[in-house]
């Protein structure tokens, strides 16, 4: 959920504190960066997933305030919306059965979040965008009770100076007019981090936006907006256009947005990022913070404010030393815990070996071409037509089956992860690529079935999410 903030109301005086602060912290951190005094320490994984509360009938519930305070876990907070919760998990080295363990925590925390949710009369779901919210539902009294969120929205809206428009073409098209940031509350994801040795962060970076296109399209699970079929993973439009801000000078139609796929790989430093941020993109919390510089609090905040898809942020060690971890955001929430598990084996796997051969100096993907390759595999998902390494043009498919699998399997393994644990999971991926069906291929394949049947959707994923077989194996009745 990001930092919370105690301040309601701001004043110029705070702006000009705050950016003072930005820009002092940002060259702080640079020559942390130069003098190699940042974490060295070999690549850690954890992440964050965002789900649902929803009544029996399949409409979202707005309570997470009720259902945290009772729950009372300490990796359990809330999100933008009262009907989103967010779980977490602790890091684990990337070694050994790291996949088995992060399984065994994950699927122990979920279960019992999900049952203390049925004994409040609630469902917790993990789906990208819930096929039966309405955009009526998207409204400001359904915002979560935290100051960051209220002051984020106010702010946003101060800058754009005019609604929010949602216009999206897709198998169908849709345009909707809103008035508040809400409509942000409509996506749910899977974000994954990894902590990585300061000396190749870039590299891995870098790595992280190659591998983009196919980690969007193999997870997608977000094709339904308010009844409208649109895109494989319509999560990526529907959050870049609902804070459809830019940088200096730039309101929505700037060249540097807030929400975005990012403007360039870090070519030297992943410190060309936080460069970036303190250069480009106004203040929106201007909170004040007495930490010492090292602590690099209003960097932080800064950078919570800036959504890159694959967004780096800083950390710290047990012992105080400041950490890079990467971020990636593109996922879909669910389906089930172990197709959750699987995507990561997968993306820590294939960043992993794409960052070898970015060390190695064998990148050659420009990043327009990444960038474009996102794009189209967030709109037609597997069936996209992408250009991989060596400007060599494939089907999206056939790329991840005969490359991208055995490149991750390649990348784990270099990372000391166990045979039986890499092939336990990448065998899910394997699955879902040979029945062609993610969870928002499934999803179209039901309304396909039962034409405009969206709380019948809603209810089957639910009990199919329950009964944890990965989604390769679903079927629709």
């Amino acid at each position: 959920m990001g930092q919370e903030i105690r301040t309601t109301a701001f004043q110029d005086a705070d702006y000009r504190r705050f950016q003072r602060c930005l820009h002092a912290e940002t060259e702080l951190l640079g020559k942390f960066i130069q003098n190699r005094l940042c974490s060295e320490a070999p690549p850690v994984a954890g992440f964050e997933i965002e789900a649902w509360l929803t009544y029996d009938d399949m409409r979202p519930a707005p309570l997470n305030e009720a259902y945290l305070l009772s729950f009372n876990h300490p990796m359990a907070g809330p999100e933008l919306a009262k009907f989103n919760v967010e779980m977490n998990t602790p890091a684990i080295v990337l070694t050994g059965d790291a996949f088995g363990r992060l399984h065994g925590n994950l699927g122990t925390s979920w279960e019992n979040a999900a049952r203390h949710a049925r004994q409040m009369d609630l469902n917790q779901l993990m789906i990208g965008i819930l096929p039966t919210l309405r955009q009526q539902e998207l409204n400001l009294d359904n915002m979560s009770n935290l100051n960051r969120y209220r002051q984020l929205n106010l702010r946003v809206l101060e800058a754009r100076n005019k609604p929010i428009v949602l216009d999206i073409c897709g198998h169908e098209h849709l345009r909707v007019e809103h008035h508040d940031v809400m409509l942000e509350a409509a996506t749910t994801s899977f974000q994954l981090h990894i902590q990585v040795p300061l000396s190749i962060a870039h590299h891995f970076y870098n790595a992280s936006i190659v591998a983009s296109a196919p980690m969007v399209a193999l997870c997608a699970n977000a094709p339904y907006l308010f009844g409208r079929d649109l895109w494989a993973e319509t999560r990526i439009p529907m959050f870049e256009q609902a804070v459809a801000l830019g940088g200096y000078q730039g309101a929505a139609e700037g060249p540097l947005h807030r929400v975005s796929f990012g403007s360039d790989y870090a070519r030297h430093s992943i410190l060309e990022c936080f460069q970036e941020n303190a250069r480009h993109f106004p203040v929106l919390l201007p909170e004040s913070f007495d930490d010492v510089p090292e602590m690099f609090s209003h960097l932080r905040l800064h950078n919570g404010t800036i959504w890159r898809w694959n967004r780096p942020l800083v950390g710290f060690d047990p012992d105080g030393t400041p950490h890079i971890r990467i971020e990636h955001r593109t996922p879909a929430a669910g389906p089930t815990v172990l197709d959750t598990i699987a995507n990561a084996a997968f993306f820590y796997g294939l960043i992993k070996n794409l960052c070898d051969d970015y060390s190695a100096g064998h990148g050659d993907l420009g990043f327009a071409q990444a960038k474009d390759n996102f794009y189209q595999a967030a709109r037609h998902g597997l069936d996209s037509h992408i250009t991989w390494l060596g400007e060599r043009k494939s089907r999206l498919l056939p790329l991840i089956e005969y490359e991208l699998i055995p490149r991750a399997e390649q990348g784990l393994q270099s990372l000391g992860i166990e045979a039986s644990d890499s092939r336990t999971y990448l065998d899910i991926i394997r699955r879902r690529i040979a029945t062609q069906q993610t969870g928002s291929q499934w999803q179209r394949r039901f309304i396909k079935a039962y034409p405009g049947k969206f709380f019948e959707l809603t209810k089957r994923y639910m009990e199919q999410q329950r009964k944890g077989e990965a989604v390769a194996g679903w079927d629709l009745d």
